[in-house]
């Protein structure tokens, strides 16, 4: 019998590349994402597949759908439009919930709109965590199916045999392009000044990292007031700063190796695959208390207040991960996952698609 032909929105991603078993084939195939008319090969946003009349063309092609990412641009309404023409199709579709709330936007308003078109009218919902899942049940009242986040560090890398804790312990936090959830100047600053602790100032270093054109007054993501922050940390040698341009993969991998500890700079947020990645390579996670990072695997949690990131919190932290580091996850467990996460998804789709009045794969 053939595999399940599944349209996930999108394809062209390492989350979704790694739902497959990694050993054999599992009964289903993911197609590729439609080309972006004018985009460069391999870039699937903004997804062709969330456009009501391509699905009416090619749904004889498919046989699920499965949406995770990359409906931020679409109106809520379009939203809604897809979902009817999915359902008057007879197209089956099932939901991942990876964001509660938006990473990207500080008004969280037009996320939930999206949310509510789309978590209601779903056939299935899955999720990363059980909170994420209460949330859910709270807020719509329907069930999902928690499925854990697969490596992200292709196996190969996954528990290569590491160093012990440098001395002084490096601990790192990336800002990136300041995506709309991180705190840039509340982090570094509490960063800064929990380091600067007695007991922490010979035992670790902090690194900053952060793209170069945050520092461009022409650029969007410019914040003088991080610059300037950030240019005293440096004069003070109170850290280390690196203006960066954005990293390869291999780069990336690179990057978080060299990290005794990696500090999650986030305001909010609901799951994280940098902290997957942080686990493949053996680097401890310091997560804030907001969203469900916690729930996603062994990290330790710094405490959020409304004026930022609670400093003593930060120290004490810091000592815990200077005297004990989580143990790190191995090839074998990340492949025993993954395997466990190919079958949950291959049940998923045999239900709805069972209810559905479809065949279903063997």
């Amino acid at each position: 019998m053939r595999p399940v032909r599944v349209l996930s929105v999108p394809a062209g991603h390492r989350y979704v590349a790694h739902l497959a078993h990694p050993d054999r084939a599992d009964g289903v195939v993911r197609l590729p994402d439609p080309p972006v008319p004018g985009a460069a090969p391999g870039v699937w946003w903004p997804p062709v597949a969330l456009d009501p009349q391509w699905l009416r063309d090619h749904a004889p092609e498919l046989d699920l759908v499965h949406l995770h990412f990359g409906f931020e641009s679409a109106a809520p309404g379009r939203l809604r439009e897809w979902t009817a023409v999915l359902r008057d199709l007879g197209l089956p579709w099932v939901l991942t919930v990876h964001d509660l709330t938006n990473p990207h936007l500080v008004d969280q308003s037009r996320h939930a709109e999206h949310l509510d078109a789309l978590v209601p009218a779903a056939d299935a919902r899955v999720t990363l965590t059980p909170g994420a899942a209460h949330r859910i049940e709270e807020e719509w009242n329907v069930p999902s199916h928690v499925v854990p986040h697969p490596h992200m560090a292709p196996l190969e890398r996954v528990g290569r045999r590491r160093c012990g804790p440098a001395r002084p312990m490096r601990v790192g936090v990336h800002l990136k392009s300041l995506r709309a959830h991180v705190d840039g100047v509340g982090v570094v600053d509490a960063l800064a000044r929990a380091c600067a602790a007695p007991a922490l100032r010979e035992e670790v270093r902090l690194v900053v990292h952060v793209h170069e054109e945050v520092r461009d007054p022409s650029c969007a993501r410019h914040d003088a007031d991080l610059v300037a922050l950030l240019d005293e940390v440096a004069a003070q040698g109170s850290g280390e700063v690196r203006w960066v341009s954005p990293m390869d993969d291999e780069e990336f991998w690179a990057y978080l190796s060299s990290l005794d500890v990696s500090v999650l700079p986030y305001a909010w947020g609901t799951h994280s695959g940098w902290l997957e990645e942080c686990r493949d390579l053996g680097t401890a996670v310091l997560a804030p208390d907001v969203g469900h990072y916690a729930e996603q695997g062994p990290v330790t949690t710094y405490r959020r207040t409304d004026q930022g990131p609670h400093v003593a919190d930060l120290e004490r932290a810091l000592l815990h991960l200077r005297c004990r580091r989580p143990r790190a996850v191995t090839a074998a467990f990340r492949r025993a996952q993954r395997r466990q996460i190919a079958h949950a998804h291959q049940q998923v789709y045999r239900a709805v698609l069972g209810r559905h009045g479809r065949w279903v794969p063997a």
